[in-house]
């Protein structure tokens, strides 16, 4: 099956309190070809940092990221620009991811326009994306303050899925909205996941979306990744400590 991503020693350090603090210790993990890949642990275990690193929102300090088998991390400029092709991210709060001054539907089409599509054929393939969301089309001309946080990460799932990536990363992407709404979209995850053979990480702390969604699960714990598995094996047979503390606590 063909690796879509491979992340081979990746480690951030900041500073806390005046004193470095591993975020991410050295960590290597995969993404195949069609494959959602949960990545969960406790607020502060680096998985954010993780995503970030990832999609080149921040810098790591050692290891290596290939995307389709091309390295990534050193790219800047022109090329840096042109990995936004391939992997693109759905944030935990949609609202403060698009610009508030601009309608959803033209948030939607700027990756596209920016591609150097038309703008006739951008709105034809915008309607086609929210549909592919279940979003009706007059919610193009809304602004993101008009809309439920629902309505609105389903547009971000849509303009995530603009330039056709061969990944999405989705960094908490349902922990900010009711349990209703988070099954909807992990509803519309499954679906688009099945029909276009997404390749996904997910990024969560919520182990029954996980087991839910995910076809992997890597634990994360104090910036290493301490056990992994498919979402059975590791919910109802965790070999470590931490795991089957990160299970009670929510089980």
């Amino acid at each position: 099956m063909q690796t879509i991503l491979e992340v081979r020693g990746l480690k951030r350090t900041f500073y806390k309190d005046k004193e470095l603090f591993t975020a991410v210790n050295g960590i290597s993990f995969e993404v195949k070809k069609g494959e959602c890949l949960g990545l969960v642990g406790e607020s502060g275990c680096g998985k954010s940092t993780t995503a970030k690193m990832i999609t080149r929102l921040l810098e790591a300090e050692e290891g290596t990221i290939y995307l389709n088998g091309k390295e990534i991390q050193n790219l800047k400029g022109r090329k840096l620009r042109g990995i936004y092709d391939d992997i693109q991210m759905v944030f935990q709060t949609p609202q403060d991811s698009f610009d508030p001054r601009c309608k959803l539907g033209d948030g939607i089409m700027e990756s596209m326009i920016n591609h150097g599509m038309t703008r006739v054929k951008a709105k034809t393939r915008m309607l086609e994306l929210m549909q592919m969301v279940e979003l009706d089309s007059g919610f193009a001309e809304r602004y993101p303050h008009q809309v439920s946080g629902g309505q609105c990460q389903r547009a971000a799932i849509a303009r995530a899925l603009a330039v056709e990536p061969s990944l999405i990363v989705l960094d908490e992407a349902t922990s900010a909205l009711d349990v209703t709404v988070q099954a909807q979209i992990v509803e519309l995850l499954k679906k688009l996941q099945r029909e276009m053979n997404l390749s996904m990480l997910l990024i969560c702390h919520d182990l029954a979306l996980v087991q839910n969604l995910c076809d992997r699960v890597l634990v994360m714990y104090q910036g290493n990744i301490v056990e992994e598995g498919t979402p059975d094996e590791v919910i109802q047979n965790p070999k470590e400590e931490y795991t089957k503390i990160l299970i009670d606590s929510v089980l």
